[in-house]
């Protein structure tokens, strides 16, 4: 229980930081919450304060809470895997992907994340929690190509994961649907 205590109180702990920091520094600062990055990270702590506040009052982790965790943990696991495995390799700013709270976002955190679901907190779970792991891709992805490709050109949002060079977003949506799905379903079934 401890690990687990410590691992998400750090998780909770380094995202608020890095929101803070990032509030500070972006302008307008709701511009933030624009990136799945950021979102993820934000269910993910919240998950983590759940799970602190669960073991301490309760010792063991309500349903609800492990339910939570596990689709904070699937989200920013699929930050994590979209860095490494395409946001690194297609801009080559691996330096500006992993640096400052940036590592924090796309790696570190993640990690924190899924270390202690996977060690310390899964228990058993029914086949039909692989849809609430999966749930935040598509979620956050009708926002984004809402925002991208069919809001009016003045209220558009720049592409900024590059998901709709080329006119491309429906490719774009549906790998990353399937992508956070088989990441839901892999921490589900380890």
């Amino acid at each position: 229980m401890i690990p687990s205590l410590i691992m998400n109180i750090l998780n909770a702990a380094i995202v608020t930081g890095c929101i803070v920091w990032g509030v500070k520094k972006v302008d307008p600062w709701t511009r933030l919450f624009r990136f799945f990055t950021v979102l993820s990270n934000v269910l993910s702590a919240i998950a983590s304060i759940a799970v602190v506040v669960c073991r301490l009052c309760c010792g063991a982790l309500p349903f609800w809470a492990l339910l939570l965790k596990y689709a904070g943990t699937a989200a920013v696991t699929v930050t994590m895997l979209t860095v490494l495995l395409f946001l690194g390799p297609t801009s080559h700013d691996w330096k500006g992907l992993l640096s400052r709270a940036d590592l924090f976002m796309h790696l570190i955190c993640p990690l924190l994340a899924i270390v202690s679901f996977l060690v310390f907190e899964k228990t058993h779970m029914p086949a039909w929690t692989i849809a609430v792991g999966a749930a935040p891709v598509p979620v956050y992805g009708a926002l984004y190509m809402k925002k991208v490709v069919y809001s009016p050109e003045e209220k558009r949002w720049e592409d900024f994961y590059g998901f709709n060079r080329g006119g491309k977003w429906y490719l774009s949506f549906t790998l990353m649907v399937l992508g956070g799905a088989l990441i839901a379903l892999a921490l589900w079934a380890i």
